[in-house]
């Protein structure tokens, strides 16, 4: 592929991405390449190869004889992507204990900063912010294969967040972002994964992932109020 089209695709994907984060496209929704080509004034061959990228990033799923459309991930997906993010976000607090570089603290108080100018003012934004404080830990480590895991999951959070999620407030998100850099910068990688752990906990109840039809038990148990004496 030609530096030109590959600048393109980066741009595509990028702006594709940045709007299943930010939920403009919501789960479910289909991508025609016709449409997307159109909009962003790019051939449809740049639109399948940033289709393909957001395919490996569970962003997107492409339907045989269909097209594509913004991916919609099963519950047990779901909780399997959660349970891959608390292990790879301890290793990273891990880490960082034993080897913040230096402007680590300074990078990451100035995203908290970004992060609080937004609060309350744009959900989608914030959301997008909260995202990337977690991408941004993981980049600190100096991993590159760490980081861009992490990156994957923390992006199907987002998916799934705004798939499930009873309430998708990050305001209280802030706050713990704060606490975890002080833990980290404590050097107590213990007391610092554990409050990572409550944090991206939070975060998985917040998507609620159990059966969202109510038992017809717990329904009729509203209705059968009525006939109490």
């Amino acid at each position: 592929m030609s530096e030109n089209k590959t600048t393109l695709t980066d741009a595509v994907h990028d702006l594709l991405k940045k709007a299943i984060i930010e939920q403009a496209l919501k789960p479910g929704m289909r991508l025609p390449e016709d449409t997307v080509g159109e909009q962003f004034g790019v051939s449809r061959t740049i639109v399948r190869h940033a289709f393909v990228r957001l395919e490996h990033e569970g962003l997107i799923a492409t339907r045989r004889n269909r097209g594509a459309f913004v991916a919609e991930p099963t519950r047990d997906e779901a909780q399997n992507v959660f349970e891959v993010r608390r292990c790879l976000e301890s290793d990273v607090i891990r880490l960082l204990c034993k080897r913040m570089p230096e402007s680590g603290y300074d990078r990451l108080e100035s995203h908290v900063r970004h992060e609080q100018a937004v609060r309350g003012k744009d959900g989608p934004v914030a959301i997008r912010l909260a995202g990337e404080f977690h991408i941004l830990l993981a980049e600190l480590t100096g991993n590159p294969v760490l980081a861009r895991y992490v990156a994957e999951v923390v992006l199907r959070c987002s998916l799934i967040l705004s798939l499930y999620a009873r309430s998708h407030s990050s305001d209280c998100a802030v706050d713990e972002h704060s606490q975890i850099i002080e833990a980290i910068r404590s050097g107590d990688a213990a007391a610092a994964i554990a409050i990572m752990e409550h944090h991206l906990g939070a975060v998985a109840d917040r998507a609620a992932l159990v059966n969202p039809q109510d038992s017809i038990q717990s329904i009729l148990s509203h209705y059968g109020k009525e006939l109490a004496p």
